[in-house]
């Protein structure tokens, strides 16, 4: 056996694995919402900043727009966003939030903090802050590569 395949040597393995269980562990929150995780972060994008284009809300999840499209076409169907085409450029699709979407936002509030008790009974805060730098690298170095 190669060492360099084996499963507890994968970076990739432990980061896949992370990501997954920590989306999974969302769960609970988001069923009382009636939302999943990918669209809690469209929900989030357009928290920050509303009225934004498709290509831009794909820009900012680090997805291609092919990948958004079906999941914002699932949230204008439950009456989270509108999509409405752009006045300078009608090619342009402009995501809109909802009221319904708006107070959602209220509901979500305190959903990182909860999280976070759970996080860091396993990792102390510290440790887990310390990490983020190093992930926006290794996110940024690969987007350069792809």
């Amino acid at each position: 056996m190669y060492e360099q395949l084996k499963l507890d040597n994968q970076l990739c393995f432990r980061l896949y694995t992370a990501a997954r269980l920590i989306a999974g562990a969302y769960n609970p929150y988001f069923e009382k919402l009636g939302i999943t995780y990918p669209q809690y972060l469209v929900l989030m994008v357009l928290w920050e900043h509303d009225h934004q284009p498709v290509n831009d809300i794909a820009k900012r999840l680090h997805l291609e727009t092919n990948t958004v499209t079906p999941l914002l076409q699932r949230m204008e169907k439950a009456g989270l966003i509108e999509r409405k085409r752009g006045e300078k450029d009608t090619r342009q699709r402009i995501v809109s939030l909802t009221p319904i979407a708006c107070t959602m936002q209220e509901q979500a509030k305190n959903i990182p903090a909860e999280l976070g008790k759970e996080i860091i009974k396993y990792v102390p805060a510290e440790e887990l802050t310390a990490i983020i730098p190093t992930l926006d690298k290794l996110i940024e170095g690969l987007k350069q590569t792809s």
